[in-house]
């Protein structure tokens, strides 16, 4: 073997780590340098929780793109900030959510926007994952479809009128169907993250996100595109299961 070789064969033995590392071959070779580790998050008694499905479960309708930011950063956010709240504001722990949105005058004055923003945010999204499924039901049945018919007009007019007021609702918030303190079905919207339990409403049956970031992604500014959408993706069977508990 001449010199010029075993220069090639050495120079080729020192480049094998990191081109193997490079190619993600490497533990047998070399290691890649560790990733800086995240941020910590303020630790308390909420928790972000699991979707119970797979971020591109709701594909075509919605992509796995926008599920992860939407369930990771936004709703994370929410929980992050309510953690830190939590410390100067112990009626958030010392109620249930829903008695706690009902009576947001409850909540001492200098923390009562905050509270109204985030604890609603984590309310409406934990309900939203949940009213969400892959390959469920087209139309509500049962007792919800009964009343839906008898107190609405049928599940065509409540798609309609869900959906004007999701498109005719300015900047972000909701639409939603819900139950009424005199167990009625009533179709409303809500600003930023309010929902009907701050209206005296006894719960929600459905309802749907309209903040940019729930659709921008895929939809960019074609709202109507997504709520039309996501009428794909609604869990009647969990639709059906709020409704029950509402007029309980």
């Amino acid at each position: 073997m001449d010199r010029r070789h075993s220069l090639k064969l050495l120079a080729g033995a020192a480049l094998a780590p990191a081109a193997m590392t490079t190619l993600g071959l490497g533990p047998a070779f070399a290691q890649a340098p560790a990733a800086a580790p995240a941020p910590a998050a303020p630790a308390g008694p909420f928790k972000l929780p699991d979707l119970g499905y797979a971020y591109e479960a709701l594909e075509p309708n919605i992509d796995a793109q926008t599920m992860t930011i939407h369930h990771q950063r936004h709703h994370g956010a929410y929980v992050n900030n309510l953690n830190t709240l939590s410390a100067n504001a112990p009626v958030l722990t010392a109620k249930p959510i829903e008695a706690v949105l009902a009576d947001l005058t409850a909540v001492p004055e200098t923390a009562r926007q905050a509270v109204r923003n985030n604890l609603g945010g984590h309310w409406n999204h934990t309900f939203f994952w949940d009213l969400m499924t892959p390959g469920g039901a087209k139309e509500p049945g049962g007792d919800l479809k009964s009343a839906i018919d008898a107190e609405l007009g049928g599940f065509q007019k409540v798609r309609e009128q869900v959906t004007a007021l999701g498109m005719g609702r300015f900047g972000s918030g909701w639409s939603w169907l819900a139950v009424n303190k005199d167990k009625k079905l009533q179709i409303v919207s809500s600003l930023n993250q309010d929902n009907p339990l701050m209206d005296g409403a006894r719960g929600a049956v459905v309802g749907v996100d309209v903040w940019e970031h729930a659709y921008y992604l895929k939809y960019q500014n074609r709202r109507n595109e997504y709520i039309a959408a996501w009428w794909n993706t609604v869990n009647w069977d969990k639709a059906s299961a709020n409704y029950k508990k509402a007029i309980a």
